[in-house]
């Protein structure tokens, strides 16, 4: 058995760090995060950019704003969120997440403002005290559409920051 004073304050270091990893999704605790990425709508390819901030009104639950903005195509699209989300405290660095939100979608004339809904799933990754990475599936439903192009589904990969 190795009885170095280094080792023994690598171990303390790690076992008092793993707690404080966990802290990021506590009550009170504030996220930023950002979008940027593309899509296709009404035959043109945006560029989508966006800003979320989230607030944790209990531990592992969260509920925020988010703006997103379709970029460098006709007809113009922004949209505004509220996501609920609920971060399973199952592991200190990586942590499954469950959400659902409502969107709604302004675009100009001569179409009409939209209302969405959906979920998210996925798992969020610790990258520091401060900083988190999300990978996930997002699902979409329009409740004002007919036919097949009701429901919709992507990928989603989001940087945040914690304060």
């Amino acid at each position: 058995m190795i009885h170095s004073p280094l080792i023994k304050q690598c171990a303390l270091l790690i076992l008092t760090a793993l707690p404080l990893c966990a802290d990021i999704f506590s009550q009170g605790q504030k996220h930023i995060g950002i979008t940027v990425g593309s899509g296709k709508g009404y035959s043109t390819t945006y560029t989508i950019v966006g800003v979320r901030a989230n607030y944790f009104v209990l531990d592992n639950l969260s509920m925020g704003l988010a703006y997103r903005g379709w970029f460098g195509g006709n007809p113009s699209q922004h949209e505004l969120s509220i996501p609920l989300t609920y971060h399973a405290p199952l592991h200190p660095v990586y942590r499954p997440y469950a959400g659902g939100f409502y969107r709604r979608t302004f675009i100009d004339a001569p179409y009409g403002d939209y209302d969405v809904y959906g979920f998210r799933v996925g798992i969020s990754l610790h990258l520091s005290l401060n900083s988190y990475s999300s990978f996930g599936w997002v699902q979409e439903y329009y409740p004002h559409a007919s036919g097949d192009g009701t429901s919709r589904g992507y990928p989603e990969i989001s940087v945040g920051l914690s304060f």
